[in-house]
């Protein structure tokens, strides 16, 4: 009787979830652009693991999920465009330091300085930009695969889940505005 009671209970385990360190979890908009860390499928403890800097280490786990796939891909373009643009800005700065002795006196704001300052420029202002949801994309594509088990949240929510929440002025005065992707 008591084996029969512990199949039936390993029967009932919560289904198999991505599970991310709860301070990864906490991250929101324009948070820090380290690594993730989770626990996969049906594992417990604090055995976490490294996603990986373009989440790679995750996406095994996801196949199979066209719309976690499609989320953990758009946090690798934003990835790709945080290493871009600090390439972008390190090259700029080095532009600028190699043209301070490059005619014998110092100079400090020549032509091309001016171009590498305003690259510079343009490359912190992209930095903002480049990580407002960079994290959000990460966070999106665990929570669509747990919300795609069977048995987490029912099947009719993920259908009636809206695509965006936001603000809209409807006769001078703010509402809520929902859309959703057919």
């Amino acid at each position: 009787m008591a084996a029969g009671t512990q199949a039936a209970q390993a029967q009932q385990v919560e289904p198999a979830t991505i599970r991310l360190l709860p301070e990864d979890q906490e991250r929101g908009q324009y948070g820090h652009q380290q690594n993730f860390y989770f626990l996969p499928p049906g594992k417990t403890g604090e055995d976490y693991q490294n996603a990986g800097f373009f989440g790679g280490k995750l996406r095994p786990y996801l196949a199979g999920n066209t719309s976690a796939l499609g989320e953990l891909n758009n946090y690798k373009r934003q990835k790709t465009l945080f290493l871009a643009d600090k390439v972008l800005l390190v090259g700029a700065v080095g532009l600028y330091g190699s043209q301070v002795f490059s005619h014998g006196d110092p100079v400090y704001f020549n032509g091309a300085q001016q171009a590498a300052a305003g690259v510079a420029l343009v490359s912190l202002l992209a930095t903002i930009f480049i990580n407002r949801h960079t994290n959000e994309y990460l966070k999106q594509a665990v929570d669509n695969y747990n919300t795609v088990l069977p048995g987490t949240h029912g099947t009719l929510w993920p259908k009636l889940r809206p695509t965006s929440v936001g603000v809209a002025a409807l006769g001078g005065r703010p509402g809520l505005a929902l859309r959703w992707q057919l």
